[in-house]
C-alpha cells in the first residue's frame, strides 16, 4: 500500500455536503475561498481543533487507491455505535453530553509492565495521519483521514509476556450516558479481540482523532481502534481495558450470532453475510457502488498473516 502523506489530507472544509463532496475537483481550486469563509458543518457538536490540522494542504482528495475521502459531516452524522443507538443518524445527538474526561485506559493481563494509562499519556507516543478505508459488515464503506498511532507502540511498553497470544478490548459500561446499554439482546460491554500479530501489524492503530480534530463521541471518543482490512465491528470504540490473554476473546458480536459474526471478520468480497452478499459496497456521499476488495484492497500488506488459514471457515 502506497502510504498517504499526512500533508496531503483534504481539509474539512472541503467536504461539507453532498455536492461539495461529489464537486471535490472545483472545490480543490476554490480552497482558500472556502477556508476565508470559515465554513463548518452546523449539525455536529463542536470538538477540539488540532495543531497538526493547521495548514493542511489540499492537493489530495483520495486514498491510495484514488476513492474521495467521505465528508466530515458524513462520518460525524453516519455512525455505528449500539452503545447509544441502534439508529445511525441518532447516534450523533444522543452522545452529544457523552463525558470523555478524565479517561483512563487500563492495560494488563499477560505483560511484565501493565500500567494504567489517560489520555495524555497515549498521545506522547505519538500521532500520524493515517488516510483508511473504512468497510462495514452491513456492505456500506467510508474512506477516513484518522488521527492516531500505531497499536504496538502501546504493546510494546507493557511487554506482553511468551504466554501471550490474543488482545482483547473492552469500551466503556455505563448505561447512563449510554442508553443503547439497556437493552438486553446483547451482553454488554462491548468486549473484541484480535490476534497478538494482528496487532502488532503496522496498519493497526489506536485514533484519537479525524479530520485533524480529536474524536466525537458519535465516532468512539476519546479513544478507538481501527483495522482497516476488517469490517467496521471489529474496530471498537470508547476503549477503557485492553488484555493480553491466552485464548481467544468472544466478542459480542460472536456471543450475539456466531453463525454471522466469526472472530476474523476480514473484508472478504467471496463470503458473503449469511443474509446479504459482500460483493460490493455502498459508499457513503457517492451515488453508485464499488467492487468490494479482499481485506478491504490492504493484501499486499496483511495477506501473510492468514496464509494456510481456510478464510471461509475463519470468518
Amino acid at each position: 500500500m502506497k502510504k498517504i502523506n499526512p500533508s496531503e489530507i483534504t481539509p474539512e472544509h472541503l467536504y461539507l455536503s453532498r455536492r461539495q463532496f461529489i464537486k471535490s475537483a472545483a472545490l480543490v481550486a476554490g480552497a482558500g475561498l472556502l477556508a476565508a469563509c470559515g465554513m463548518k458543518p452546523g449539525s455536529s457538536p463542536s470538538a477540539t481543533a488540532l495543531p497538526t490540522s493547521e495548514g493542511v494542504s489540499a492537493s489530495a482528495s483520495t486514498d491510495e487507491l484514488g476513492y474521495p475521502l467521505t465528508s466530515f459531516d458524513a462520518i460525524t452524522n453516519y455512525n455505528n455505535f449500539y452503545e447509544f443507538s441502534m439508529d445511525k443518524s441518532s447516534v450523533a445527538p444522543l452522545s452529544k453530553d457523552f463525558v470523555t474526561a478524565p479517561w483512563t485506559i487500563q492495560v494488563g493481563g499477560l505483560v511484565n509492565k501493565p500500567k494504567t494509562y489517560d489520555v495524555d499519556d497515549l498521545l506522547r507516543l505519538g500521532e500520524e495521519e493515517r488516510i483508511y478505508r473504512m468497510r462495514c459488515v452491513e456492505a456500506w464503506s467510508m474512506v477516513i483521514p484518522w488521527l492516531g498511532f500505531p497499536l504496538h507502540k502501546l504493546l510494546k511498553e507493557v511487554e506482553p509476556t511468551s504466554d501471550a497470544r490474543y488482545v482483547r478490548f473492552e469500551t466503556l459500561y455505563d448505561p447512563k450516558q449510554m442508553p443503547g446499554q439497556n437493552s438486553l439482546y446483547f451482553e454488554w460491554p462491548y468486549i473484541e479481540g484480535l490476534r497478538l500479530d494482528e496487532a502488532m501489524h503496522d496498519l493497526t492503530i489506536l485514533s484519537t482523532g479525524l479530520y485533524g480534530k480529536r474524536l466525537y463521541p458519535q465516532n468512539g471518543a476519546p479513544i478507538r481502534l481501527v483495522v482497516p482490512w476488517k469490517y467496521g465491528f471489529k474496530s471498537i470504540k470508547s476503549i477503557v481495558k485492553i488484555d493480553l490473554v491466552k485464548e481467544m476473546p468472544t466478542s459480542l458480536w460472536m456471543a450475539a450470532a456466531p453463525n454471522e459474526y466469526g472472530f476474523y471478520a476480514n473484508v472478504n468480497p467471496n463470503v458473503d453475510h449469511p443474509r446479504w452478499s459482500q460483493a460490493s459496497e455502498r459508499v457513503i456521499g457517492e451515488s453508485g457502488r464499488r467492487e468490494t476488495l479482499l481485506f478491504n484492497g490492504y493484501a499486499e500488506e496483511v495477506a501473510q498473516l492468514y496464509n494456510d488459514m481456510d478464510l471461509s471457515r475463519w470468518f
